[in-house]
This record gives C-alpha cells, structure tokens and sequence, in this order.
C-alpha cells in the first residue's frame, strides 16, 4: 500500500468477468474506453479495486487475455484474499481473521456427503475458499443441509451462490462485502478513507458489496438472475429514495400534473377501514415530526395542491443512511435521514416508515407505505412548517 498516502478522491471497487470485463466484445472497446478515462482523470488521486471470484491463478490468466489496467488492490477468491499493489503482497491481518471458527478439512469431509456437489477445479480451491458446481434445482436445498452440518461440526461459514452454478464455502468473516469493509476500516485508521466508494458488480457473489453503508452502488444492466431476485427482496429503500426523487420534481413542477401519479400513490398507501378507525388502528397514518399526525391519504391530497410550488427556487430533497430491516414474512422498517434544501435553509428529518409487500407475490408485487414517522434531526429544525408535506 506504498501508494496509498492520502485520502483517495474515488475508489471504484469493480468485479471483474461482465461487468469490468465484457466477454462479448472481442475488440475490449469498453474496456479501454474505462482504462483511458481512468489514466487521464483519476488515476493521479483515486483508487482502483478489482474484486473477483476468480483464484490468484485464473485472475493472471485474464490479465493475459485482456487489456486490464494494474489496479491497486485486488481482491480475489470471493473476498477471502486481499493483495496489494502489481506485486500482490498479501494482508495477512486479514488472513487471520478468516482463520477463526475455520476448518478446511472439515468442509471437505462434509462437502463429500453430497453427490450433487462437483468440486471445481483444483485452481479455484484456496486456503479459505473451497468451490462447487451445483445444479441451481438442487441448489437450495443442498445448501440448507450443509449449512446445518458444518454448523454442528463447529464450523462459522457462510455460503455463496452464484452465476446459477458456482457455490463457494468460505469462513463466515468472508466474502467481497466484508473484505471491502475491512479495507475501508482499515483506509479509515490509515487516514486515508476514500472520500467516495463505488462498487460495480453482475452476479450474486456481488450483492455484499451493496450492503456496506456509505458506499454506493452499480448493478450492470445484464445482472445474473441470483442478483436481480437479491434486488428485489432488497428494494425496500429504493422504493423510499423513488418516492422523493418524484416529491422533489413534483413541488418544483417538473413532473406531469396528472391525476394518474395521485391515483398511484393513494393505491400505494395503506387504506384503513371503518373498523380500524373504530379501534384507532394507528396503520396508514403518517406523524409529522411537530407532532401533528394524518392519514397518508391526507397528506397526498395536501400535496396535489403544492404542485410547483418551489417551481424556479432552490429546492432539494435527499434521503440519507437508508436501512431496511423485516419485521415479518412482508413486512419491513425503513429508516432514513430525508434532508430538505429550501434557498438557504436545510433542514433533516429521522424518518421511520413500515412497508408491506403486496399480495403473495411479495417483492414482485410491490409495496404499500402502511406508516410514516418523523422526527427532527438535532439541529436541523425547520423554521416555517406550515407547509410540510412528507
């Protein structure tokens, strides 16, 4: 890490096969179209993180393949081994971590019980990292049962699926979104933690790395399907930040004034009953952080009469420290920081709002709000709330 003296402007934490590197394009325009962007803006202040599946040896066989740049750091073996630099030395801090409540012999021993298993080539089985191929019919279930397994035999390991094929056991402290966190705690005791981070990444090996906080986040528009059904259970806090990105456009006239987009949101909230009313059911309502509690249904029809009312000033609505947590089978707390720009005053509410999904079909069905809760984030008060809508 002799390059690393400083806090790096942009650290770009990228996987590699179909997503850094694309298999379909025998020319490599993509790539070298990112290699001289990289070179020419960010390469003098910013880090370049490769995180692969691929072993040390398979990681060397791309580089013969393809136009790759040298990256900085390289994090190889789904997460379980982190090198520096174009001589790849080793983070033995971090090879001592993964050596707890690890036993290789033990994963193979168990592993051999199952005959839907195939080892993987004799590359791809590292220290902390022993691979598969499994069929993604049998996947689950074989998965559940090992895991019960190597649990009684006294083993913390954690297993990854991915690419509809390739399972991967690896000790519980590993994998590309843990690697990556200790990177940045250990950047962050350096001194020299990125001012931003961004992950990059297609298949499912990959949807750590979107869980870090304060990291965001890039899924490839030809994401595999283990990663896009993670998306989707995990959507909850996309479906908070979609909301605002439309309140925002919406106060400052920028959306289409249409009773369609009222429609839909009154349809995605909550609707109380007479009964529910009758027993004071405290679902569908939403608690102003004055104190002052509606209906949701309220508040969107306040908010169809505010139509472009910011039209022309300065006005911003962001969300931030998005956490999602299930309190049920589809049910789930969405916390949140939405912050408010208005000319020169910048106010932030704590935000606390209860999601369900939809019908049975769960995340495919979308979401209704059921509860919005709001709280002023100390210090940042706002001074006029007489009109206050979300």
């Amino acid at each position: 890490m002799d390059r690393i003296t400083k806090a790096a402007r942009l650290m770009i934490v990228s996987d590699l096969d179909h997503t850094m590197v694309d298999h379909h394009d025998p020319e490599n325009m993509s790539l070298l179209r990112f290699n001289a962007l990289w070179e020419s803006n960010y390469r003098h202040d910013s880090l370049l993180v490769f995180s692969t599946g691929r072993s040390p040896t398979l990681y060397k066989q791309l580089r013969k393949e393809k136009p790759m740049l040298t990256p900085d750091i390289t994090i190889m073996s789904v997460g379980t081994e982190i090198t520096y630099g174009s001589s790849m030395l080793p983070d033995d801090g971090w090879v001592k971590i993964l050596n707890q409540k690890w036993d290789r012999n033990v994963v193979i021993e168990e592993t051999s019980k199952f005959p839907e298993l195939t080892l993987q080539a004799e590359t791809e089985q590292r220290p902390h990292k022993v691979s598969f191929y499994v069929d993604k019919t049998e996947a689950q279930v074989v998965m559940k049962e090992l895991s019960s397994r190597l649990e009684k035999r006294g083993l913390d390991v954690k297993l990854i699926y991915s690419g509809g094929m390739d399972l991967d056991v690896l000790p519980q402290g590993a994998g590309k979104g843990q690697a990556l966190s200790y990177l940045l705690n250990k950047l962050k005791t350096e001194g020299t933690l990125p001012v931003n981070t961004l992950a990059c990444g297609d298949s499912g090996n990959d949807a750590e790395l979107f869980s870090i906080p304060d990291v965001y986040g890039v899924m490839v528009s030809n994401a595999q399907e283990e990663l896009l059904q993670w998306h989707a259970e995990n959507a909850k806090g996309y479906e908070v930040v979609k909301f605002y990105l439309f309140y925002e456009r919406w106060r400052r006239g920028e959306a289409a004034n249409c009773e369609t987009y009222i429609a839909s949101l009154k349809a995605s909230c909550h609707s109380i009953t007479d009964k529910a009313r009758a027993r004071q059911d405290p679902t569908a309502t939403f608690v102003f952080p004055t104190g002052v509690e509606k209906t949701l249904h309220e508040c969107i029809y306040a908010m169809k009469g505010c139509y472009g009312d910011q039209k022309g000033k300065q006005f911003r609505v962001w969300v931030d420290r998005v956490l999602s947590t299930p309190t049920g089978s589809n049910t789930w707390l969405v916390k949140f920081d939405k912050w408010e720009l208005s000319g020169d005053e910048r106010c932030c509410c704590v935000t606390t709002a209860k999601i369900n999904a939809k019908g049975s079909g769960g995340a495919s069905d979308g979401y209704t709000w059921v509860s919005v809760q709001q709280k002023w984030l100390e210090g940042y008060e706002k001074k006029d709330t007489s009109i206050w809508l979300f």
